[in-house]
């Protein structure tokens, strides 16, 4: 283990221990699990991604035992500070993803793209290789939507490491593309997987992306209600209980192990 993901601080929001770390942290230490072949993968955690564990458990086992678990919502960033972290920044998925497509053509990291619907994988690989030249993308894959059958897993699986990849990109949406790395930890050879949702739509054009000054605000979660009200009701409806519980923790009426 790194020194510095030894000494990586996490807050607890809700029983989720998010890392308090930024955008410089979490590219030094996914660097140095990469130079190392030090088996990771990377959750990025809204405040929908904290309220799904207080109803999986096991989700919240999944996020508390990865390599890094970041503020991707502002909402989180905010909490962390008030914990007392200030260095602490976010830390978005699809920013994740271009700043680790940024440095890797001059340290020579290969990427395999797993995950959106059909073509996406695709369109987000030409569209990161024409921003970064030299990326270098050895496979795409859009899995099917069923559960895998056992031997569909091992196909993909042999897929995967065939390639050989430094840094597995997953977009499966939460709490899918948690699981998957979680069950995968192990089984897939390289040395990181990064659970990034909806970046795959997002860096592909496939769906628009909330200008930065409604993300700097924290609204981006306002914005995408209103793009896709059908399929993301549910999960926004559960902010203002998000709100109360964490003001509950803050002033210590409710405790969280």
């Amino acid at each position: 283990m790194s020194s510095e993901k030894a000494s990586l601080s996490r807050g607890n929001i809700l029983g989720v221990n998010v890392s308090a770390t930024n955008m410089d942290q979490a590219l030094k230490i996914i660097d140095d699990w990469i130079e190392r072949r030090e088996q990771n993968y990377v959750c990025v955690t809204p405040a929908h991604g904290v309220m799904d564990c207080q109803y999986q458990p096991e989700l919240r086992e999944i996020f508390n035992k990865s390599g890094l678990t970041t503020p991707d919502g502002m909402a989180i960033v905010w909490i962390l500070k008030l914990k007392g972290f200030p260095h602490v920044s976010r830390v978005y998925g699809p920013d994740l993803m271009l700043a680790v497509c940024n440095r890797s053509p001059t340290m020579g990291y290969r990427h395999f793209l797993y995950g959106g619907n059909s073509n996406v994988p695709e369109a987000l690989a030409f569209n990161l290789q024409s921003r970064f030249p030299g990326l270098n993308i050895v496979g795409t894959y859009s899995p099917p939507f069923h559960p895998l059958t056992i031997e569909e897993d091992s196909k993909i699986v042999e897929m995967i490491n065939c390639a050989q990849p430094d840094v597995v990109w997953v977009g499966l949406s939460t709490p899918k593309q948690e699981m998957w790395m979680a069950e995968h930890l192990g089984k897939i050879n390289a040395p990181v997987m990064i659970g990034v949702g909806a970046a795959f739509d997002f860096l592909s054009g496939n769906k628009r992306q909330a200008p930065r000054w409604v993300q700097r605000n924290g609204l981006e979660w306002l914005f995408r209600l209103f793009t896709e009200p059908a399929r993301l009701w549910r999960r926004y409806v559960q902010y203002p209980v998000f709100i109360i519980l964490v003001l509950a923790q803050l002033v210590g009426l409710k405790k969280y192990p």
